[in-house]
C-alpha cells in the first residue's frame, strides 16, 4: 500500500511573515522581510542550500507532539526521548499597541524543560538569495549577528552563545528563549519581554476567535481555517496570498511546481464572501483596499494575479535548488500573471457591490468607484466575444468559458444594482445588456443531450467551476436543470471518495493526477444548495479527514491514498471550508455565535 503524505508541519504568523515548523522543530520555510522575498531557512525545498533553525534532542530516537495553543496561531512542538521531554512555543508577535497593531519581523521560540534532563542543540543557520548567499556571523554579548543582507538578521538568547556557534548539546534545565529579528532587534529585557509578547500573542488571537461569528457547525474546523486564512494576509497593503510557498508538487513528478505567494483576482469573490461569513470585517475592508489601488494603475486590461504590493511583473524563473522530495523545478514567480483571463472583471464588481450595499463602509470610499465601476463594466463588454485561458490558466488553450461568462453576467448584476443606487440610467441599461449577452453565451455552453453545461462554448469538456452556476444564482438551485447539472458533474469528476476533479481531460501538463481541494467544497456548497443537505454534511465531514495533524489543508489530494500535495497550507482551501460550513449552517438555520 502507497504511504499516505500529509505536510508534518505548523503554520505560524502575524499578518507580516509566515513561517512554517516541523514536528521535529525545524523552521522549515520562512520569507524574509516579505511573504514573497527569498527565504532565509528553505530546507523544505533543499536541504543542503536551506539553512536550518531547529532544536532537535541529542538522539536520533524520539517522538513529537504537535499542537497549536486552543485559538491561536501559537504552535507548540514537544519532544520525548529517554532523556526526558520539552517543549518548544513558537510565534510570530501581534497584538494592538500605540493605536496599531504590532507585528514585528520577529520570530520567538521558547524551550522549557517538561520532564527529565534532555539534551538539545539549538542550530541557527539563515541563508540569502535562495540559498546562494551565506551570511557571515559576528559575536556579540548576548546575540549573533548574521551579515550580508539589506539588513541584518539577529538571535537574541539566554542559551550560551558558544553551545550556538559550535553546535554543541546542552543540558536543557531551565527556560530559554531565542528571538530571531530581521531589522529592527530586540532591545528590551529577553525573558520578560518574550512572555509578555507570548501573553499578549495569545490573548489577541483569542479574542480575534470571539469576535468571529460562526454558527456551532464543526466550529473548530472553522476556527483553525479562519486563524489560517488570517495570517496570509499581507496586512501592510492588504493584499492576501493563495499559500505562503512556491513549488510544493501538485503530485509527485508532475513538474506543475508553482509559486503560489501572490494575490490572484479570480479568488477575490470567494475571500471575500469567507470574511463576511465569520463577520470580519476589517479584514474584508483592508482586502477592498488592495484591489481598489490595483483597480486605480489598470491601463488596458487587469492581470490574473498581482505581486502583494500590487506590482505587474512576476518574471517566472527556476532556481537551482533540490525541490520538495525531490521535485523539480524549483520555481519563483509565475507566468500566469502574463494570461488572459477575463473572469477579472467580473470579480472586480462582486468585490466592489459591499461598498453600495453595507453601510459599514462610509460614503468617502465609495467616491472614486463609480468610475471602476464603469471600467470593469466597459472591459467586460470588450472582451464579450474573446476567448481566454479560464480560470485554470490553461498556458496554451484559448476557450470561450463558461465560467469567464458567469463572471460577466455575475459583474454586471451587480453593476447594475450599484447604477439603480445612483440612479445612473446609462450605467444600468450597459449593465442590463452585457447580463442578456453573458447568459445567451453560457447557454452556449449547454449540453442538451447530457443536460449539462460543459467548460466552454463547443467543448464536451465537464470543469467543476461550473458548478458556480448554481452557487452564484445563475441556475435556480431548485431547478430540474441545477439538480441534472450537477448530477452529471458527479458522474464525470467526483471520485468514489467523495472527492472531485478540476477537470479530467489533458492539459498543457497532461491529465490532472490529483484532485483540487476547493472543488470538493464547491461540491459541498452545491449539494447544499439544491437541498441535499444530507448528502453535503456527509461529504464535509469526508474532507476534514485530509487535513494535517493540525487541521491545516493542501491545495490538492490523491484521491487514492488520500495524500496532500501542492503549496501549503492553501488559503483557498481554508476558504472553501469556511464557506461550505456556511453554507450547511444556514440550511440547517442554526444560529451564529458571536
Amino acid at each position: 500500500m502507497t504511504t499516505k503524505h500529509t505536510y508534518d508541519m505548523g503554520v505560524i504568523g502575524n499578518c507580516a511573515f509566515l513561517a512554517l515548523v516541523k514536528q521535529d522543530t525545524a523552521i522549515s520555510w520562512l520569507c524574509w522581510p516579505r511573504f514573497d522575498s527569498s527565504f532565509v531557512f528553505g530546507s523544505l525545498l533543499d536541504t543542503r542550500k536551506g539553512g536550518e533553525f531547529s532544536i532537535k534532542p541529542a538522539t536520533e530516537e524520539y517522538s513529537s507532539y504537535q499542537f497549536y495553543r486552543e485559538n491561536t496561531n501559537v504552535l507548540c512542538t514537544e519532544i520525548e526521548n529517554e532523556d526526558g521531554r520539552y517543549r518548544v512555543t513558537d510565534f510570530a508577535p501581534r497584538f494592538p499597541q500605540y493605536d496599531r497593531y504590532y507585528k514585528p519581523l520577529m520570530l520567538i521560540r521558547k524551550i522549557e524543560l517538561l520532564s527529565g534532563t534532555p539534551r538539545v542543540k539549538v542550530v541557527c543557520s539563515p541563508v540569502g538569495n535562495y540559498g546562494e548567499l551565506p551570511l557571515s556571523r559576528r559575536r556579540s554579548s548576548n546575540h549573533i549577528a548574521f551579515l550580508g543582507l539589506e539588513e541584518e538578521i539577529r538571535l537574541t538568547t539566554n542559551i550560551p552563545l558558544t553551545y550556538i556557534l559550535d553546535e554543541e548539546l546542552f543540558v536543557l534545565n531551565e527556560p530559554k528563549y531565542l528571538v530571531l529579528t530581521y531589522g529592527a532587534p530586540l532591545e528590551a529585557p529577553l525573558e520578560s519581554t518574550a512572555e509578555r509578547f507570548l501573553r499578549s500573542t495569545v490573548q489577541y488571537w483569542q479574542k480575534w476567535v470571539k469576535s468571529t461569528s460562526i454558527s456551532s457547525f464543526y466550529q473548530e474546523a472553522v476556527i483553525r481555517s479562519a486563524l489560517a486564512l488570517k495570517i496570509h494576509q499581507y496586512e501592510d497593503t492588504g493584499a492576501i496570498i493563495a499559500a505562503s510557498t512556491t513549488s510544493l508538487p501538485e503530485a509527485p513528478g508532475s513538474t506543475r511546481n508553482w509559486d503560489y505567494r501572490f494575490c490572484w483576482m479570480r479568488d477575490t469573490y470567494y475571500i471575500l464572501t469567507a470574511f463576511n461569513n465569520i463577520g470580519h470585517f476589517e479584514e474584508m475592508e483592508q482586502y477592498f483596499h488592495y484591489i481598489a489601488n490595483i483597480s486605480t494603475k489598470v491601463k488596458d486590461k487587469y492581470q490574473p494575479l498581482y505581486s502583494i504590493s500590487g506590482g505587474t511583473e512576476l518574471i517566472e524563473r527556476e532556481l537551482d535548488l533540490e525541490g520538495y522530495l525531490g521535485n523539480k523545478p524549483v520555481r519563483i514567480g509565475n507566468d500566469a500573471y502574463t494570461h488572459i483571463q477575463n473572469d477579472v472583471y467580473g470579480q472586480v464588481l462582486v468585490a466592489l457591490l459591499p461598498l453600495y450595499v453595507d453601510r459599514r463602509f462610509l460614503d468617502s470610499e465609495r467616491t472614486d468607484s463609480q468610475k471602476l465601476i464603469y471600467d470593469a463594466l466597459r472591459m467586460i463588454d470588450k472582451t464579450m466575444n474573446m476567448p481566454d485561458a479560464g480560470l485554470w490558466e490553461f498556458r496554451t488553450l484559448a476557450q470561450y468559458h463558461s465560467y469567464t461568462y458567469l463572471f460577466h453576467w455575475a459583474g454586471a448584476h451587480a453593476a447594475r444594482h450599484v447604477a439603480r443606487r445612483l440612479r445612473n440610467t446609462e450605467m444600468e441599461a450597459l449593465a442590463t445588456r452585457l447580463i442578456e449577452e453573458a447568459s445567451q453565451k453560457i447557454e452556449e455552453c449547454f449540453d442538451t443531450k447530457r443536460g449539462v453545461y460543459t467548460n466552454a462554448i463547443g467543448s464536451p469538456h465537464l470543469d467543476a467551476s461550473t458548478m458556480q452556476l448554481i452557487m452564484m444564482g445563475y441556475l435556480d438551485p431548485a431547478s430540474e436543470v441545477a439538480k441534472i447539472h450537477l448530477v452529471e458533474l458527479e458522474k464525470e469528476l467526483k471520485t468514489p471518495e467523495g472527492l472531485f476533479y478540476r477537470y479530467r481531460h489533458a492539459d498543457d501538463f497532461g491529465t490532472p493526477e490529483t484532485t483540487f481541494l476547493i472543488c470538493s467544497f464547491w461540491y459541498v456548497e452545491a449539494l447544499a444548495c439544491v437541498g441535499r443537505v444530507e448528502d453535503a454534511i456527509r461529504e464535509f465531514e469526508s474532507l476534514l479527514t485530509y487535513t494535517n495533524h493540525l487541521g491545516l489543508l493542501s491545495e490538492d489530494v490523491d484521491a487514492r491514498t488520500g495524500s496532500q500535495w501542492g503549496n501549503f497550507p492553501q488559503a483557498y482551501s481554508h476558504v472553501g471550508l469556511v464557506n461550505a460550513a456556511y453554507r450547511i449552517a444556514k440550511k440547517l438555520d442554526q444560529p451564529n455565535f458571536v
